[in-house]
C-alpha cells in the first residue's frame, strides 16, 4: 500500500492530487488498484499519512516504506554506494538458463573429462578448442537431447553456456559440432576407461554385476556413405528403414561402461564375445556376472561364459521353457516379494545351470488383457467379414431378380 501522486494543471498553476493504492496480481500482471481518493494534501494531512502508512507497513520493520512522496528523500547511511533505479524503464531481456548448465559443468570438472582431453586434444589451429566444443555436445546430450542443428538454433541461444565457455553464439554451429564428434572418436576408448575409473571413486561403484542389452536407431535417408546401415529387425518398427544397432553395457546402477556400433543386420547373440573382449581390454579379466535377456542368449554365449570363469543371469530360450512345464503346477512357490513369486528348479537338460521360474500376479493380468483384446479384435475383424458377405449376397440376389 503506498500514495500515489497526480499532477494537474489549473489557470497555470500545478496541483498535485494524492490516492491510496494497492499493487495486487492480475492475469495481465502487475496491476495497481485504488483504495481511496484523498485530494489535495496540506501539511498536516501529509504528517496524517505518513503515520498511517509506517502503521500498515510495520513502523521501524524490514518494510518501512522509504518513499511515499515524491519530494521524499530517504535518508541512506553513510559510506553505503546505492544506484536509483527507475522501476518503469527496468526491462527483462534476453532469459537464459543457468543453473543447469552450471551444474553439468561442475560435474564435467568432478569427472576430471576437461584435463583429461586437454591432454589428449592439444590446441592447434582450430578457433575454437575441440574440449570446450565437447562440453557443448556433452551439456545438450544430458540436458536437451537432440540434433546438431537444433544445439545451433534452439538449445545453446537459450542457455548460459556462452558464459560458461566463453564462446560467442554464431560460433556454435553445427559444421562445428559434427567436426567436433569427428575429433573424440578416436579416444573413445580412452574415455570409457577414465570414466570407469572415476565413477568408481566418487560413487564406490561395483562392477561384478554387468547388464548388457541392444537397440538400434534407423536413417530416413539411404545412408550410402554409411557402411553399417542396413536393413534387419527395426525395434523403431521401421523396416523400410536402414539403421543400426547399438550395443551398451551399464552397472546396476545403470552407469555406461561402453558402447559398439554393429551393422543393422547384425544378430543379437554374437554381439555379446566382443562386448566381453572388450570389458576385459578395458577394464581387465575378472569375475563378473553377466545379465541379458533371451535374444542374446545362446549355448555358444553360454560355453564361453562358462570357460571363462564368469557367472550369468539369462532369460531362458523358450524351447526350454517347456521342458519345465510340470513345475509350474507344483505349489513349493515362495513369495519373493508381494505379486512376484519364484522357485528353483534343477536343469531340464541336465547342465549345471539353476533355473529360477517365477511368476507374477500383475503379469498375469496384463496376459489375459492382451488375449482378451486380440480375441475382441477378431471378433469384430469376423463381424465386419460377415456383413460383407451379406452385402456382396444381397447384391448378387437382387442383381439376378432384376435379370428375371
Amino acid at each position: 500500500m503506498f500514495l500515489k501522486a497526480h499532477s494537474r494543471s489549473k489557470d497555470g498553476k500545478e496541483h498535485r492530487y494524492y490516492s491510496l493504492v494497492e499493487s495486487v496480481r492480475t492475469s495481465r500482471g502487475p496491476q495497481h488498484r485504488t483504495l481511496a481518493y484523498l485530494g489535495e494534501l496540506n501539511g498536516t494531512a501529509e504528517s496524517a499519512w505518513r503515520k498511517s502508512i509506517l502503521v500498515f507497513n510495520g513502523e521501524g520493520g524490514d518494510e518501512c516504506q522509504l518513499e511515499l512522496f515524491a519530494s521524499d528523500a530517504p535518508q541512506i547511511p553513510s559510506g553505503e554506494r546505492v544506484v536509483q533505479v527507475v522501476l518503469d524503464r527496468v526491462r527483462w531481456e534476453r532469459p537464459r538458463d543457468f543453473g543447469e548448465v552450471f551444474v553439468v559443468h561442475h560435474l564435467w570438472k568432478l569427472l576430471g573429462l576437461d584435463e583429461l582431453l586437454r591432454e589428449r586434444m592439444p590446441e592447434g589451429d582450430e578457433e575454437i578448442a575441440w574440449p570446450v566444443m565437447s562440453f557443448i555436445l556433452v551439456a545438450a546430450r544430458l540436458l536437451a537431447p537432440s540434433s546438431e542443428l537444433a544445439i545451433e538454433e534452439q538449445f545453446y541461444p537459450r542457455t548460459a553456456l556462452d558464459d560458461i565457455c566463453g564462446v560467442r553464439e554464431e560460433k556454435v554451429n553445427k559444421d562445428r559440432l559434427y567436426r567436433a564428434l569427428d575429433q573424440l572418436l578416436p579416444h573413445k576408448a580412452t574415455l570409457e576407461a577414465h570414466l570407469k575409473s572415476r565413477l568408481g571413486e566418487l560413487f564406490q561403484e561395483p562392477f561384478d554385476i554387468l547388464l548388457y542389452d541392444l537397440t538400434s536407431t534407423y536413417f530416413e535417408g539411404l545412408a550410402e556413405s554409411n557402411p553399417a546401415a542396413k536393413r534387419g529387425y527395426s525395434r523403431d518398427h521401421r523396416p523400410d528403414c536402414v539403421q543400426i544397432v547399438i550395443g551398451l553395457v551399464v552397472t546396476k546402477s545403470g552407469l555406461p561402461l561402453g558402447y559398439e556400433v554393429f551393422h543393422g543386420n547384425q544378430a543379437e547373440a554374437p554381439t555379446l564375445s566382443q562386448m566381453m573382449a572388450k570389458m576385459e581390454r578395458l577394464y581387465g579379466k575378472a569375475s563378473r556376472i553377466w545379465v541379458f535377456d533371451r535374444g542374446v542368449t545362446s549355448e555358444k554365449n553360454l560355453e564361453a561364459l562358462r570357460q571363462s570363469g564368469g557367472s550369468y543371469l539369462v532369460g531362458t530360450p523358450r524351447s526350454l521353457l517347456r521342458k519345465v512345464e510340470a513345475a509350474l503346477l507344483d505349489s513349493n512357490w515362495k513369495t519373493a516379494r508381494e505379486g512376484i513369486e519364484v522357485k528353483i528348479v534343477p536343469s531340464p537338460n541336465g547342465s549345471q545351470d539353476t533355473f529360477i521360474l517365477c511368476r507374477s500376479a500383475d503379469r498375469r493380468l496384463k496376459e489375459a488383457a492382451i488375449h482378451e483384446r486380440f480375441e475382441r479384435r477378431i471378433e469384430d475383424g469376423l463381424g465386419r467379414l460377415v456383413k460383407a458377405v451379406e452385402c456382396v449376397f444381397r447384391s448378387n440376389v437382387n442383381a439376378d431378380s432384376s435379370r428375371r
